[in-house]
This record gives C-alpha cells, structure tokens and sequence, in this order.
C-alpha cells in the first residue's frame, strides 16, 4: 500500500489543540480521561513530553536514559515509567504555563517532522506493526495517531469530541493504526484467498479488508469482493477500540459481526499503541 500522507497535518491538530486548551474552565482541567488515571492536564502534559522529547532526541541527538530491557515488554515497561515520572514531576505547571510550553514547541516539533526523508530509515520502528525497521513516513504517521487519539482523549472528557472526527483528520489515523492489522492476525489461521471485510461507519471511516496470502495476510483500502466475515464498527468509537480505552465487553455494542468468529474475534484486541 502508498506511504500515508500526514506530516501537514501536525499544524492542524495543534490549531485544534491549542483553541480547546486556552477555552478550558479550571475545573475542566481536572477532569479524567479515557486515559488510566490521568486527568485532562496529565494527557496535556504528555503531548508537551512528546514534542520536547523528539526534539531532544532526533533534533539534537540526545537520547539520554536507554531502556535497560531492550524486548518490546522491556521498552513498554520503560516508556511507562518515563511517562508517569514526567507527569508526575509536571504537577507544578499551571495550566497556562503547559499551554504555552505546547505553543512554543509545537511548531519546532512540526519543523523537524517535515525535514525528515520520508524514505529514510526511521529512528524508531512501528513496533506495533511488526516492523523490526520502518521508513520516516510511518513513524510520522505513527506519532499523529499519538497527538491525534492523546488530543481526542482530551476532548472526549470534556465533550468536544467532533472536530477530530472530520475525515481529513480521522481517515489517516484509521489508515495508519490499520497497518497493524495483518500482523495482528499473523497467527490467525485461514486457507488462501480468504477475504475478512471492515467497515468503519461515519465521515472519516471507510471500507478495508484482509487477504490471507500464501504465509501472511495483506491489507488492502477497499471493499472486500467475496469475505467469508465482516466487521462493521462504528466510526465514533473505534479511535477507542484501537487504543486500549474501549474494553472488550463494551466494544460489543458498536461493531456488528458476521461470519466465522476465528475470523472477527480477533479484531477486539487490535492494538496501536506501546502497550
């Protein structure tokens, strides 16, 4: 499948992030979010980590602390805990101060993403994914499904959740978080040929399938000719279903399924996010 296109987008959702944060009351900012234990100006907080983290790291070459673990539960075990000591240790911020602190480094952030070779060999793989290496394009499409679903947990505590749900923003964080998909289903079993269809409903959804291959299921962004199952998920929601904050007994509500569940069951615990 084509690269996906999002490093233009960055600007965007910082327009969007930054006109929610300074109409927030006090009190908002202490909502909690979808998020485990974090209210809205711990989320906040972690998009100003984000930015001044890549900047540290791929602008200036600073990596600082290296995970002592290099496995992927290691390095999930180790981002917890850099997310929790920076959230914790950023308490002492006013509300407006992180706000700032976001203004001034989101156009820095945005500059560094947009000089990077799309081509190129990433600093950090899609892990995710399955990729052991990735090109630039899908670690910058992979760090907008973080500011995107980080800003709409935001705006799902407050109930401003509609902006982020137009199609030129929602539609590449579905495209991207599906790239996850065929290796999600590595181990899921079918003969050759075999079609499973997804429909996402609402304006930033879309029709996507996977073909079982001779040894791996290949992705493809239209409508499946012949599934043998469907999934059909409302488009509201599955933002949630792919980041860990929409649990399995609750996602039943939204999705609809047919056919073989060997085939749909698995699709529950997508997940595109360290986690």
């Amino acid at each position: 499948m084509e690269p996906i296109q999002t490093v233009h987008l960055f600007p965007v959702l910082d327009e969007h992030l930054l006109a929610l944060l300074r109409g927030l009351r006090p009190e908002q900012w202490e909502l909690p979010t979808v998020a485990p234990r974090w209210r809205v100006r711990d989320v906040a907080l972690h998009l100003l980590d984000g930015n001044l983290r890549a900047l540290s790291m791929l602008r200036d070459g600073y990596f600082g602390q290296a995970p002592a673990v290099t496995d992927y539960a290691g390095i999930v075990q180790f981002l917890d805990g850099l997310n929790s000591s920076w959230v914790q240790a950023g308490q002492r911020l006013s509300p407006a101060v992180i706000t700032w602190l976001l203004e001034l480094s989101g156009p820095e952030y945005n500059q560094l993403l947009a000089s990077l070779d799309p081509q190129a060999p990433a600093a950090f793989s899609v892990a995710w994914a399955g990729e052991l290496e990735s090109r630039n394009w899908f670690h910058v499409a992979r760090d907008y499904t973080e500011k995107w679903h980080h800003q709409q947990q935001i705006r799902q505590a407050v109930g401003e959740e509609q902006a982020l749900l137009k199609a030129e923003l929602y539609h590449p964080f579905l495209q991207t978080c599906l790239r996850a998909w065929p290796w999600h289903y590595r181990h899921v079993a079918a003969p050759e040929g075999t079609q499973l269809g997804l429909c996402i409903t609402g304006e930033g959804g879309g029709d996507w399938h996977l073909r079982r291959q001779e040894n791996a299921w290949q992705l493809e962004e239209y409508e499946a000719t012949e599934p043998s199952a469907r999934i059909t998920l409302d488009g509201s929601v599955a933002w949630r279903l792919f980041t860990k904050s929409l649990p399995r007994a609750a996602a039943e509500q939204y999705v609809h399924l047919e056919g073989d569940p060997a085939l749909t069951e698995p699709f529950f615990s997508l997940l595109t996010i360290m986690g």
